[in-house]
């Protein structure tokens, strides 16, 4: 089905890889293609509880492929926006991802690479990684990647980043929130096997339920309709199934029936 990713799936843990090493993993319109059409599969996949994004070769995504910039530059108005969209929407599909996401980062994250790292809701990088939005060096903004950038560096950063382009090592990366743990490259993924499992401990539902609910209180001043907002999402989880299973796990001790693979058959809202 995927000419240029490969899914492979460790029990409830699938690691989606982008699979062109010899242009650094850089998109173009079938890798954009491709990446949202594989966000839906695993969506769908009730097997799959934790989805990894990584990249083949040294780099995780050097951005966007030289080619398919120059053929951009030749296109109508028209056909780039519709171009640009479709990259936006493949970024938003992986940022809302019902399941829980890690960035697995080994290499060099430029542009919309640094994009999609800052779209998952987890990134993990090897000491010698580096990041950029590289965008104004081609005369261009880091425009579809931005929503997902600002939220993890924050707008005072990214005035400094968005205009110089300059590049940041994972430690400086981590300074600025962008990275959550920087480790040396033979302990990548272990580290990431350590944070998928505690991640499988969590109820799926209740996991989705958080992510939205980042989305919806981020940022937003503690109001009225804010605060009853968050009085129905606690409300509506406890009368669902996933919370009763908790709660009675926990009285009983004994482990809920999402943990080691048990959830086969459990009702998910999904």
């Amino acid at each position: 089905m995927y000419q240029l990713l490969q899914i492979q799936r460790d029990g409830e843990t699938a690691t989606l890889w982008m699979n062109r090493p010899e242009v650094h993993n850089a998109f173009n319109a079938q890798l954009i293609a491709e990446l949202t059409a594989a966000c839906d599969e695993l969506e769908a996949d009730r097997q799959v509880r934790v989805v990894v994004l990584a990249g083949r070769g040294k780099s995780f995504s050097a951005g966007a492929d030289l080619n398919w910039m120059k053929a951009a530059g030749t296109a109508s108005v028209a056909e780039n926006r519709q171009d640009a969209e479709r990259l936006a929407w493949m970024l938003r599909r992986l940022a809302e991802l019902r399941k829980p996401t890690i960035a697995r980062v080994q290499g060099a994250a430029l542009g919309g690479g640094l994009g999609l790292a800052s779209a998952c809701d987890i990134c993990v990088a090897a000491t010698v990684a580096v990041f950029a939005t590289s965008e104004v060096q081609l005369g261009l903004a880091p425009a579809t990647i931005s929503p997902y950038v600002i939220r993890a560096i924050g707008e005072r950063q990214a005035y400094r980043y968005f205009q110089t382009a300059e590049r940041m090592t994972a430690a400086r990366a981590w300074e600025l929130g962008l990275v959550h743990e920087v480790v040396a490259l033979e302990r990548l993924d272990a580290t990431i096997a350590e944070l998928a499992k505690a991640l499988l401990q969590g109820g799926p539902d209740a996991q989705a339920a958080s992510k939205e609910l980042i989305r919806a209180v981020a940022d937003r001043p503690v109001t009225d309709a804010l605060v009853a907002d968050t009085a129905r999402r606690i409300a509506d989880l406890r009368a669902m199934p996933e919370a009763k299973e908790g709660l009675a796990a926990f009285l009983e001790r004994r482990q809920p029936v999402w943990i080691g693979g048990l959830n086969a058959g459990f009702p998910h809202v999904l």
